[in-house]
């Protein structure tokens, strides 16, 4: 365990900075019920179950629980292969309902605060990071990097929470890197409704582009066009300079695209939780913080160290971060996810 710190606006912030997550790998030439069995071999089955209880209660009210249950069920039909199969593998290994196992993948896409940013230097390597936050301190527990691997080889690979089958950070190597960051629209029960419309969930649009687009213009078409459950930020970094954009998402299709421009000094995007050209409540300063940050750090000197430090200052990284993790598509051997536990003192 290392402590980290770091002084800047004369607050001291205290990162205690656990190892990396455990390591799973997800073979896709395997039957779509079979890929997650690794699983139990990390995990002890009775703890899993007690986590996936643990966030549908805290996420969904009990009187949605019961009513949405037979809707649901009748969702399995709906889902798109493979992802419908992986989950009726997931509740067999877990030993639970798969309507519980549904849920408990639909609670995930409305409940994420994050913060992502994209950065390019002053030679055009361009930076990827983000900081994932959940109000579930339990998460740190099973988070875990997957490496989704195809005839031997690794196709993408992701940073996710054990059973659950979508995945909001990802990085395709030498092809282009996603984050997402939720976007509250709506009520999540309006989220199943659209569901059971055949839309996809951000999390799973996410995994399906890591796997399907071959670079980062295919990946930006796909992510901004696809019909979705939910609102959602998709971040997108590529290889070449110029190749990072902000996404924000309707449910139906792009609501706006906000690329980076280095050439007239717009050398980062940071992203929140809140639509880029509006002002954010004032209670949230984790937008104004990081701009601060990255404007003291500077284009000349900015790397993925440099911006690891960025998502470490408070409140962006904050006592509901969960994990770090930083990418380079350019240079996919510095993808590195950290569980966090932030903490801080006022200085003065």
């Amino acid at each position: 365990m290392a402590i980290v710190k770091v002084w800047i606006f004369s607050v001291t912030v205290f990162c205690v900075t656990e190892a990396s997550p455990p390591l799973l790998t997800v073979n896709l030439d395997a039957p779509p019920g079979e890929r997650w069995a690794p699983l139990v071999q990390l995990f002890d089955k009775q703890f899993l179950r007690q986590v996936a209880a643990d966030v549908i209660d805290s996420t969904v009210p009990k009187w949605v629980h019961h009513a949405v249950i037979p809707i649901v069920n009748a969702l399995e039909k709906y889902m798109p292969p493979p992802y419908a199969k992986e989950i009726k593998g997931m509740a067999s290994f877990y030993g639970a309902d798969i309507a519980d196992i549904i849920l408990l993948n639909f609670a995930y896409e409305v409940t994420a605060f994050c913060t992502s940013i994209i950065t390019q230097d002053s030679k055009g390597n361009l930076y990827h990071g983000r900081n994932l936050d959940y109000p579930h301190e339990i998460l740190r527990n099973i988070t875990i990097d997957v490496s989704f691997v195809k005839k031997g080889k690794e196709l993408y690979r992701g940073t996710t929470f054990a059973g659950y089958v979508g995945l909001w950070t990802g990085q395709s190597s030498r092809k282009f890197t996603v984050s997402g960051d939720q976007r509250s629209k709506g009520y999540w029960w309006e989220n199943v409704i659209a569901a059971a419309m055949k839309s996809a969930p951000a999390s799973w649009l996410v995994r399906q582009t890591l796997e399907e687009a071959e670079n980062f213009q295919e990946a930006v078409m796909q992510l901004s066009k696809v019909p979705l459950i939910a609102d959602v930020y998709y971040i997108v970094g590529g290889v070449y300079p110029g190749e990072g954009v902000v996404v924000t998402r309707n449910r139906r299709g792009p609501a706006d695209i906000w690329p980076l421009d280095p050439l007239n000094g717009a050398w980062y995007r940071v992203e929140t939780n809140y639509d880029h050209w509006l002002p954010t409540p004032s209670q949230d300063i984790r937008r104004a913080v990081a701009v601060r940050a990255l404007n003291a750090t500077g284009q000349e000197k900015i790397n993925s160290e440099k911006l690891y430090q960025v998502l470490s200052v408070l409140p962006v990284c904050n006592r509901f971060t969960i994990y770090t993790t930083m990418m380079s598509a350019a240079e996919p051997e510095q993808y590195k996810t950290v569980v966090r536990e932030c903490m801080h003192w006022d200085s003065q």
